[in-house]
């Protein structure tokens, strides 16, 4: 099985499993070649209620590439501090079909450390 399939059958299954609920959304994380992306979605209304990404200008210019554990830390970091801003203070972590490990790790201890729960 390729690598894309792989990713695409985990991803099916997760989302079967993890929902979004407006007391306790998901936190999506979509990793590219370049960039990682977070959002913290309503999946019952269907809103993202708190985005954030490496294409963002205040993580922008914190990082020097979009694909490092750091940009990525930083982009946690962020969506963490949105996150509670809007009184969101617990999520299901969806990592999106990839394993857990290296900048999903790193995305997810930072938005724990700066106080959001999953």
């Amino acid at each position: 099985m390729a690598n894309r399939d792989s990713i695409n059958k985990t991803r099916k299954r997760i989302r079967s499993k993890v929902k979004g609920t407006s007391e306790c959304p998901r936190l999506a994380v979509f990793k590219s070649n370049s960039h990682i992306y977070a959002q913290v979605i309503d999946d019952i209304s269907g809103n993202t209620l708190v985005s954030c990404s490496t294409l963002d200008k205040e993580v922008k210019s914190m990082i020097e590439a979009g694909n490092t554990c750091e940009a990525s830390t930083c982009v946690g970091e962020i969506i963490a501090k949105r996150s509670l801003a809007n009184k969101i203070e617990k999520v299901n972590f969806d990592r999106g079909g990839r394993l857990y490990h290296g900048r999903i790790k790193a995305l997810a201890d930072a938005a724990r450390k700066e106080g959001l729960n999953f």
